[in-house]
Formats: structure tokens, C-alpha cells, sequence
């Protein structure tokens, strides 16, 4: 199930950070830039959710497709936020959170697969408010203008990156007491 319609899909989303990164080297205005990255973050982002529709929809779900859909999350989302920290659009240690939280709890339940106890780690209501903020601030914060004349997406997206902050905190506060009575389990 390499080459479905569904993991297709998912493989965008990898093909589009050097996209995305190469439109802020590209010869064009500075807003020019920023409107192109956001609407490709948008269009790549909204993969995620049709790959996972169209996978069942068309009865072609995979062990393959099911690994590589959050490693292309996990990607894309760290690319854009170390583009808009080197845009200096978003903090670095907003960055260091994020980012360190994605690998933490990567590896977490990767460790809890191996020993069985995967429905330790799933996904929470708190991770979904976690990346609809994020999916939210990022474009925000690369589109860096007004919307509408009136929305300025750079305060905007500031906020939303700091609360979106803070949900991986505590979201990975939650998925380590989950996983608590496991890993007390294994050390002893």
C-alpha cells in the first residue's frame, strides 16, 4: 500500500517543506512570499485530514499509511515553525517546546507499541486542541499582514502559537501520567 491515492497524499505534505522554506528565497515581494507559503501550508495541511477520509473511504488504510501520516505532520509542522523563527515570527523557545514535545512523545509511544500498551498513549481531546491551534497560528504567523483589513494575523498568530504552546505542555503532562503506571511497571 506504498503508492495509494491516500499515502500519496501524506508523501505532499513531506514534499512541501522545501517548497514552502524555497518561497521565502524566491525573488518576490516580502507580502507576495507570505501569501504563497500560507496558501501552501493550507492546501498541504488540509491533506491530513482527505488522505485519512479518502484511506477509508477506499478501503486502503495501511500499517505503512497509519506510521507515515503523523511523521508527515510532525514535518511539516516543525519546518514551518523554524522558518517563522528564523523569520523571527515566532519565538525560539516557543520552537524548543513544540518541537521537543513531538519527538518526547514520539519516541513515548513508539516505547509503548513495543511493550503493548499503545492505548496507553492515544491521542487526547487536549493533542486535537494542541494542532488545530497550531494549524491555526502557523498560517497566521506566515501570512504575517491584515486580513480583511482589519485581522492582524501576526498578533493573532502570536497568541494562538503561545496557547498552542501551553496545550503541548500540557498535553504531554497528560500523556506521560497516562503512560506513568507502564514505565513504573518496566523499571523495576
Amino acid at each position: 500500500m506504498f503508492f495509494t491515492i491516500p499515502t500519496l497524499m501524506t508523501w505532499t505534505r513531506i514534499v512541501a517543506i522545501p517548497l514552502i522554506v524555497g518561497v521565502f528565497y524566491a525573488p518576490l515581494e516580502p507580502a507576495t512570499r507570505n501569501l504563497i507559503a500560507t496558501l501552501m501550508f493550507i492546501v498541504f495541511a488540509a491533506t491530513d485530514w482527505l488522505d485519512g477520509f479518502l484511506a477509508r473511504k477506499l478501503n486502503q488504510t495501511s500499517a505503512f499509511g497509519a506510521f507515515l501520516d503523523p511523521v508527515a505532520d510532525k514535518f511539516l509542522v516543525c519546518a514551518s515553525l523554524l522558518v517563522l523563527v528564523h523569520l523571527q515570527r515566532a519565538d525560539v523557545f516557543v520552537a524548543l517546546i513544540i518541537i521537543g514535545r513531538e519527538i518526547a512523545i514520539s519516541a513515548l509511544r513508539e516505547w509503548m507499541a513495543q511493550i503493548g500498551a499503545s492505548k496507553s498513549v492515544a491521542v487526547h481531546m487536549i493533542g486535537k486542541l494542541k494542532t488545530t491551534a497550531q494549524m491555526v497560528a502557523i498560517p497566521f504567523l506566515l501570512y504575517d499582514g491584515r486580513l480583511f483589513g482589519s485581522i492582524d494575523t501576526g498578533v493573532w498568530g502570536t497568541v494562538l502559537i503561545w496557547v498552542a504552546a501551553v496545550l503541548t505542555v500540557w498535553s504531554m503532562v497528560y500523556y506521560l501520567q497516562k503512560a506513568l503506571p507502564e514505565i513504573r511497571a518496566r523499571v523495576k
